[in-house]
């Protein structure tokens, strides 16, 4: 391992960006297919890995969703959460903001207690086991319908105390925000924090940040780098103070390149821009791997890994203290390493 390398994984830092269904490896899908009596159509992780020939986001979520047949009970995604978590603490991550699809399941009727209940075990062991504190934020699939959104928000508000935001996740083609905009708006008017993905190269993808930012107000935007096309929504955005959940490995995954020039554009102009893994078992790439790629991709040094870290507490739904207490450990980390922050 490098000593670029070793310093990404060591460096503390905060998971904003994270699919806890897109961290189902071929390894625990075997396991839980076999738990749940299920046949799967692979025979080896070789093959299941094979059909991870992702063009654009729809042939990722022709994968993605299918895979989630082999979560069924409380354990199972208990058993999927603390699998991300034990990688996560080997990547430096301290505190997680983990997204969760409860339609994908509730869908195909699976109890949404079995799911948050699951989930949300697996968060608490992590504090006492692995001194990682971790939060659930729940997703709506866009390519449903708002008032599906609604009754799924409506039955989270039994477990509000457990989940910290709502975000908006899937298909984004002719599913734009304001199809949410009442789901926001009551999500807020009960305490929610807010975030959507504004997913890369989408068709209408600037006018899409431009209602998130405008008109639902979101506190923090998933994707969103085509921000960069619009020098006012960046100038607003920075104005607000507001945190980019920037995913470079899958980027590179669903488009052409990794999104670096603009990511470091956003960067250099003090906009909070972030590093972090997406779906990580289907992009081969955990959070500290996405910013060893990110810098070898844009030339990044430790100062700059450094300050992506800090952001991503910055951005994160922390209390103050809390966060500033991460700020100041990166800020500690990198004085240890001979690194200096100009801010």
């Amino acid at each position: 391992m490098s000593d670029l390398a070793a310093f990404a994984f060591g460096l503390p830092k905060a998971e904003l960006h994270l699919h806890l269904e897109g961290t189902l490896e071929p390894e625990l899908k075997f396991e839980l297919a076999a738990r749940n009596g299920i046949q799967l159509a692979q025979t080896s992780v070789e093959e299941v890995r094979a059909t991870y020939d992702f063009t654009d986001l729809t042939s990722f979520l022709a994968v993605y969703y299918p895979a989630m047949e082999v979560l069924q009970t409380a354990d199972d995604f208990h058993d999927l959460a603390w699998a991300y978590l034990l990688r996560a603490k080997e990547q430096g991550v301290v505190h997680a903001e983990m997204f969760f699809d409860p339609q994908a399941h509730t869908s195909r009727v699976v109890p949404f207690s079995a799911v948050i209940g699951g989930y949300r075990r697996a968060a608490v062991r992590a504090q006492d086991e692995l001194g990682i504190s971790a939060e659930l934020i729940l997703c709506f699939l866009r390519d449903f319908s708002a008032e599906f959104a609604m009754a799924t928000l409506m039955e989270a508000l039994e477990y509000k105390q457990w989940i910290v935001g709502v975000g908006l996740d899937s298909d984004e083609r002719d599913n734009p925000p304001s199809k949410f905009a009442a789901v926001f708006a009551r999500a807020k008017s009960e305490g929610f924090f807010l975030t959507m993905h504004c997913d890369i190269d989408q068709v209408g993808s600037i006018d899409n940040i431009g209602e998130v930012l405008r008109d639902i107000r979101v506190d923090r935007i998933d994707h969103g780098t085509n921000i960069v096309e619009d020098p006012a929504l960046v100038a607003l955005a920075k104005e607000r103070g507001l945190g980019f959940t920037c995913c470079p490995v899958s980027n590179s995954f669903v488009t052409e390149q990794m999104k670096a020039d603009e990511i470091v554009t956003l960067l250099r102009e003090g906009v909070r821009v972030t590093v972090n893994s997406d779906d990580p078992a289907y992009f081969g790439a955990y959070v500290a791997e996405n910013y060893v790629a990110l810098a070898a991709q844009a030339g990044l040094d430790e100062a700059d890994l450094a300050q992506l870290a800090i952001n991503s507490f910055e951005a994160s739904w922390l209390t103050p203290a809390r966060r500033d207490a991460y700020v100041s450990a990166v800020r500690d980390y990198a004085a240890e390493h001979g690194v200096s922050l100009s801010r």
